[in-house]
C-alpha cells in the first residue's frame, strides 16, 4: 500500500513522516524544507499485520494548482502515482488556510483521511473543535494527531489502511460557486463556514500573545540584527569554546592522540605488519580521518543549538529580519532559507533555493548560500581557532558575520553586473514560539554526526589515503624520504604561484586547498598526513607545527580563503542542477573564487601592515592583481548600466 503525506508547508507533515517511518529528514518552521519527495516504509511500531506500507513524504503546497517547483511535484505524484491514500495532514494552529488544500484533494477521487496536527497547540489555545461535525462536513475521517509526541499516530495509520482496503474515495462536498471564475474565493468561504459550525475559539484575536510581544524586540526593525549576532555569538562560542572545544579537545589529545595510534600500532607490531603498510594505515588512514573526528564533539554541540533555536520558532524570525536588508541587494526573506539550512551542509541548502520563483533570485542565492560556513568547514575554523587564537572567542563567531557581509557585498556586485531586477515578495506565517523538543535536538545532533562520521571514514578516508601515499611516494613510485621529492609537491607545487599574493608559500598550503574542494575537511586531514610525518606535536595545539607556514594574519586569511572559495564538488553539483544553466554555473563558481581569493588576500595584505607594519609575501603582484579587479569592476558594471537604460530597467541598490 502506497500511502502519500500531504499538506500545507509548516504543517508538521515531515516531523509526522519521521515519526512514522523512524526517518531524520530535516524539519523547519517554514516553506521549502522538504523540495523533493521523500520515501519510506512504515516503522514496524505501526505496522499492520499482512500490509507492506510505503509513506511518501510530498513537498508542501497550498493548492493543487502549482505556483511553485514543489508544488508541482506534489501535484503531478498524486495525479500520475494514485497513491492508495492521502494523509492530509492539517495544521490545527490554521485550519481554515489548511482545508482549502484539502477541498482540492478530496476531489481527486482518492481516499483521504485528514490528520489534524497540532492538536495540543488546539487544546493550548482553549479552542473547541467538533472533529465529528468536520467529517461529516467533509466526508472523510479527521484524527486528531501530535506528531512531535507521537500522540493519535497509530489510529491515524490504522484508519489509512482501513480506509485504503476499501477502494474507494470518498464523495466531495460540494459548494457553490465550483465553476465560476471565483471558483477560489467560493471554496474559501465554504471552508470558512465549515469552520465556523466546528470551530469555538476562546482566544481573543485582538489580544496580544506572548509571542507577539517577543516579536516585537527580536524581531525589530533596528534590535532584530544585533540580537541575531548575539545569540549566534553565544550559540559559537559555546559550541568552539566552550563544551564543544572541551571535548572536542579531549578526542584531539587522548583519544586519536594517544589511545588510537598506540593501540594501532601496537596491534599491527603484534601481528609482524611490514613498517610502510603500518605507516600508511596509522599516519595515512587513522591520522587523517582522526583529525577530522577529532572535531565530531564540537560539531555535535553547534547543531544541537542550532536545531533547539530553529524548534522554538526563532530561526523564522531571522528570516523576517533579513527580509528588509536582502531586498536592497536584490534577495528577499527567501533566500534567508536556505542559508540557514546550508548551515548543516551546502547540498540541501542550494536544493532549498527551488522554492525561490524569481530565476534571477534563484540564482543569486545559489550563488550566495554556499558562503555560510557549514559543518564541513568547521574543522577548519576550528584548528585554526586552537592554534593561532587559543585565547579568543571571536574567530568562529566572525566567520559567520564576514559570511553575512560577503553576501551583501556579493549580492550588490551581481545586481549591478548582470541587471538583475527583484520581482519577488515575501509572506511568512510566523510559528507561535514553543519550548523545543529535546528529543528532536537530539536526534538532529546525532544524524548530523552520523553523516559527519560516514563521510570522514569514506570520502576522506580515501583521500587521505592517497594523499599520504603522494607525499611518500616520487612519480618513480619509489619511497622518499624528503617530502620535497613526492608526487604531492609536484603537484602543490603547479599550484603553489597562484597563492603567493595571498601569502601563502608553501606547496603543502596549496595541496590542503585542492583536496578541499574534494570534502572541506579534507584540509584539516591533508596538514594532518603531511605534518605528522614530520612533527610528533598534535596538529591542534597552540603554537604547532602549522606556525612553520601560517602567522597570525596569513592564518585568518588562509581561513577565509578555505570557507569562501567554492564549496566541494557535491555542492558544486547540487549547484549545476539548480541553476539549469551551464554559463551560469560556471559563472557562479569563478565569482565565488574570486571573493574567497580577493578577500584572503585583503586580509593578508591590509592585515600585515596593520599588525606588523610590513607588507606580507606578494604584495606587489596583489597591488597588480587589485587594480585588474577594480578595472574590470568599474568597466563591468559601466556596461552593465548602460544596458540598464537601454532596456529601461531601474533597479535601486
Amino acid at each position: 500500500m502506497k500511502i502519500a503525506l500531504a499538506g500545507n508547508p509548516n504543517s508538521g507533515k515531515t516531523t509526522l513522516f519521521n515519526a512514522i517511518t523512524g526517518k531524520t529528514e530535516k524539519v523547519g518552521n517554514w516553506a521549502g524544507v522538504t523540495v523533493e519527495k521523500k520515501v519510506a516504509d512504515l516503522k514496524k511500531k505501526y505496522s499492520v499485520k499482512g500490509e507492506e506500507i510505503t509513506i511518501v513524504d510530498l513537498p508542501g503546497a497550498y493548492s493543487i494548482s502549482p505556483f511553485t517547483g514543489e508544488e508541482a511535484i506534489t501535484r503531478d505524484f498524486v495525479l500520475e502515482e494514485k497513491p492508495d491514500v492521502i494523509i492530509n495532514i492539517v495544521d490545527g494552529a490554521n485550519i481554515s488556510r489548511s482545508l482549502f488544500f484539502t477541498t482540492q484533494l478530496l476531489e481527486l477521487g482518492i481516499p483521504v483521511v485528514i490528520a489534524l496536527n497540532k492538536s495540543d497547540v488546539v487544546s493550548r489555545r482553549g479552542d473547541i473543535l467538533d472533529t465529528q461535525a468536520l467529517s461529516k462536513a467533509l466526508n472523510c475521517k479527521v484524527i486528531p494527531t501530535t506528531a512531535t509526541s507521537e500522540a493519535g499516530l497509530a489510529q491515524l495509520i490504522n484508519e489509512v489502511v482501513k480506509t485504503g482496503k476499501e477502494k474507494k474515495g470518498q464523495i466531495a462536498p460540494i459548494f457553490k460557486g465550483i465553476d465560476s471564475k471565483d471558483s477560489d474565493v467560493a471554496r474559501q468561504k465554504f471552508v470558512d463556514g465549515i469552520i465556523n459550525k466546528c470551530l469555538v475559539k476562546k482566544k481573543d484575536a485582538s489580544k496580544v500573545t506572548f509571542s507577539d510581544k517577543v516579536d516585537r524586540i527580536v524581531a525589530h526593525k533596528w534590535l532584530g540584527l544585533p540580537i541575531f549576532f548575539a545569540i549566534m555569538w553565544a550559540v559559537f562560542s559555546f559550541s568552539i569554546e566552550g563544551l564543544g572545544g572541551f571535548l572536542s579537545g579531549y578526542f584531539n589529545d587522548v583519544l586519536f592522540g594517544e589511545i588510537v595510534p598506540n593501540a594501532a600500532n601496537s596491534f599491527f607490531e603484534g601481528l609482524g605488519v611490514s613498517p610502510l603498510l603500518q605507516a600508511l594505515i596509522v599516519d595515512g588512514a587513522i591520522g587523517g580521518v582522526g583529525a577530522v573526528i577529532g572535531f565530531l564533539p564540537l560539531i555535535m554541540v553547534l547543531f544541537f543549538c542550532l536545531s533547539l533555536l530553529e524548534d522554538c520558532g526563532y530561526m523564522a524570525r531571522v528570516a523576517v529580519v533579513m527580509d528588509r536588508f536582502f531586498k536592497k541587494i536584490g534577495l528577499s526573506g527567501k533566500s534567508i532559507i536556505p542559508m540557514i539550512v546550508g548551515s548543516g551542509c551546502a547540498i540541501p541548502g542550494v536544493m532549498a533555493t527551488r522554492t525561490i520563483e524569481d530565476i534571477n533570485e534563484k540564482r543569486m542565492t545559489t550563488i550566495l548560500t554556499p558562503f555560510v560556513p557549514c559543518g564541513a568547514k568547521l574543522p577548519i575554523i576550528a584548528l585554526f581557532a586552537a592554534v593561532f587564537f587559543p585565547d579568543a572567542t571571536w574567530v568562529g563567531p566572525s566567520m559567520y558575520i564576514i559570511a553575512i557581509v560577503m553576501i551583501v557585498i556579493g549580492g550588490l556586485l551581481l545586481k549591478k553586473i548582470f541587471v538583475w531586477e527583484n520581482t519577488s515578495s515575501f509572506i511568512l506565517e510566523l510559528p507561535e514560539y514553543k519550548i523545543p523538543s529535546l528529543s528532536h535536538a537530539l536526534v538532529q545532533m546525532f544524524d548530523k554526526a552520523k553523516g559527519f562520521i560516514y563521510k570522514a571514514t569514506t570520502i576522506i578516508l580515501v583521500c587521505n589515503t592517497l594523499v599520504w601515499f603522494a607525499q611518500a611516494y616520487s612519480w618513480g613510485l619509489q619511497p622518499v624520504d624528503d617530502q620535497s621529492l613526492s608526487i604531492l609537491a609536484s603537484l602543490g607545487r603547479i599550484i603553489a604561484p597562484i597563492l603567493i599574493p595571498l601569502g601563502f608559500v608553501g606547496w603543502q598550503l596549496a595541496a590542503a586547498a585542492i583536496t578541499g574542494f574534494i570534502a572541506k575537511e579534507n584540509v584539516v586531514a591533508t596538514f594532518a598526513v603531511l605534518l605528522a610525518v614530520t612533527s610528533e606535536e598534535a596538529l591542534h595545539l597552540p603554537g604547532g607545527t602549522l606556525t612553520e607556514f601560517f602567522n597570525p594574519v596569513t592564518a585568518f586569511a588562509f581561513l577565509a580563503f578555505n570557507l569562501f572559495t567554492p564549496p566541494c564538488f557535491a555542492a558544486m553539483g547540487a549547484m549545476n542542477s539548480e541553476m539549469g544553466s551551464k554559463k551560469w554555473f560556471f559563472k557562479g563558481i569563478a565569482f565565488q573564487f574570486g571573493v574567497g581569493y580577493v578577500l584572503a588576500m585583503l586580509i593578508t595584505q591590509i592585515g600585515s601592515l596593520i599588525v606588523y607594519g610590513t607588507p606580507a609575501v606578494g604584495f606587489v603582484p596583489a597591488i597588480i592583481i587589485t587594480i585588474a579587479v577594480v578595472t574590470y569592476l568599474v568597466f563591468t558594471i559601466k556596461k552593465a548600466d548602460a544596458k540598464r537604460q537601454n532596456l529601461g530597467v531601474d533597479v535601486e541598490c
